[in-house]
């Protein structure tokens, strides 16, 4: 689409305005913000800050390093829960599936740009135009509530990667001290170790909040690019010992199940869908592009890249652990230290990307907030929410200690509404007066289905699977290494 002079000023990052307000001012001072805020992957890089346009090239990267994150390291389970046959055909299947909704979301937001003159449309006001240029006059009365509604998505998926961040930093790190003792040099010789046992789990997570607190308190972008860039490249590194790793040693698939049990299908899917959810970036990206008319090819590129990635991580982890597969797959890596560091890299890249996905809901909640109140006590109640969010956070993850089912259950709630049944309504709703073929209204109202049936069969069996999880001391941190 189109990008005027006024789109790329020279301290704007990316012309997104989640604001649940909807006044000039606050639009703009959202504009400032850096699209790797919205995608809620760790890894997105913040380096889109460019006054002149992104090239193809750059694109194409930004695109593939958005979903790398935790989400990633879960799939070998996920491919578990389907099925060897299964798991890696369902991934491809929505990995082409969440392509083309991005693909409609580009071209409905291009085609309010052009109709409104407009040089920039994020995903909520295209939502809220969408149902503007309904036939229905009470979806036309309510366009509003799609761009709160797509805000309220948002919100609880950054909050759920949060979430998801406290459970995976405590995890990890407790098995890297219960190990200790016990780790050497040597990553070939097979021994069985005994952790040694240390504090709760809850414990670990307690003990991030202080720096999890420091670090949401950082209100300035240009320090937190700081932090994006060494999570970036420390997960870079840890994916490259871990794929190293995992070749080496592929015993016998022939006792895999093709097709896991029904039951455990909606966690594959929840867990799935978690991790292609970057559906937040594509519009900021094609904003920022020198030429945006190339964008769909390099979105259908950078979507196939990653939907391989994830196929080969997860097929792989999985025919390499069996069922012996953990809710990350670094807790599957040998007790050496150069396997250990990948722990360790991965627990600073994701700390450093805490602030990162924080910045999102906060910038969503707390400007509303403070609009309610004097000048006085703007700063004051700034602070206070974010520490209130923080702890939030830490309390629901401390309440709910399970990786895996964390993992499944915001995939479910929010990443489904997001990538899957908000794109395909949007395009019925943007194009329908001007006259659908039918077959085009049943794929959109079929993958609306696929994504709503995900989302309640998902969200109910993640919480089934929390409710009887029992006791967060049988979480998979508490687990002994053999190697």
């Amino acid at each position: 689409m189109p990008v005027t002079k006024s789109a790329r000023e020279p301290q704007g990052t990316v012309d997104l305005k989640l604001d649940l307000r909807s006044p000039p001012k606050s639009a703009k001072k959202l504009q400032s913000k850096d699209s790797s805020f919205w995608d809620g992957r760790p890894s997105e890089s913040p380096g889109l800050e460019k006054t002149k346009g992104i090239t193809a090239f750059q694109t194409l990267v930004h695109l593939v390093k958005g979903n790398m994150g935790t989400g990633i390291l879960g799939l070998p389970l996920a491919v578990k829960n389907a099925g060897i046959l299964m798991g890696p055909l369902s991934l491809l299947a929505m990995g082409f599936i969440s392509c083309h909704c991005m693909h409609i979301l580009v071209r409905c937001a291009q085609r309010f740009c052009h109709r409104l003159n407009k040089p920039f449309m994020d995903y909520g006001d295209t939502v809220m135009y969408g149902l503007e240029a309904s036939p229905s006059t009470w979806l036309r009365t309510h366009a509003r509530w799609g761009r709160s509604i797509v805000s309220f998505f948002l919100i609880v998926t950054q909050l759920g990667f949060c979430c998801v961040y406290v459970v995976f930093l405590a995890d990890n790190l407790k098995q890297v001290v219960e190990a200790v003792n016990g780790t050497t040099n040597n990553c070939h010789y097979n021994e069985t170790v005994i952790l040694t046992p240390t504090m709760d789990s809850r414990l670990y997570m307690l003990s991030f909040l202080p720096f999890l607190v420091l670090l949401v308190l950082i209100r300035n972008l240009r320090v937190l690019t700081i932090f994006s860039m060494l999570a970036n490249i420390s997960m870079l590194v840890s994916l490259m010992i871990i794929t190293q790793y995992i070749v080496q040693e592929i015993p016998d698939p022939s006792q895999l199940p093709l097709i896991a049990s029904w039951k455990t299908y909606p966690l594959f899917f929840g867990t799935a869908i978690f991790s292609f959810e970057s559906i937040g970036v594509v519009l900021p990206l094609e904003n920022k592009m020198k030429d945006a008319r190339r964008f769909p090819a390099i979105l259908s590129l950078g979507m196939s890249i990653i939907t391989a990635l994830y196929i080969g991580i997860g097929s792989l982890g999985y025919l390499r652990f069996g069922d012996d597969i953990k809710a990350s797959i670094t807790l599957n890596l040998p007790n050496c230290w150069l396997y250990q560091s990948v722990k360790l890299l991965y627990v600073v890249g994701i700390l450093c990307t805490y602030a990162l996905q924080f910045y999102v809901p906060a910038e969503i909640i707390i400007p509303f907030a403070t609009s309610q109140v004097s000048k006085r006590w703007a700063l004051p109640l700034d602070l206070s929410i974010r520490l209130a969010m923080v702890c939030l956070t830490c309390a629901l993850a401390i309440l709910i200690p399970r990786l895996d089912l964390v993992l499944s259950l915001v995939g479910s709630v929010s990443s489904s509404a997001l990538a899957l049944i908000i794109p395909p309504l949007l395009e019925i709703t943007t194009y329908y007066s001007e006259g659908m073929s039918p077959l085009t209204i049943a794929k959109d109202t079929l993958i609306s289905i696929l994504g709503f049936v995900g989302f309640v069969t998902g969200t109910y069996q993640a919480l089934d699977e929390l409710i009887l999880s029992g006791h967060p001391l049988t979480f998979s941190n508490s687990t002994a290494f053999i190697q």
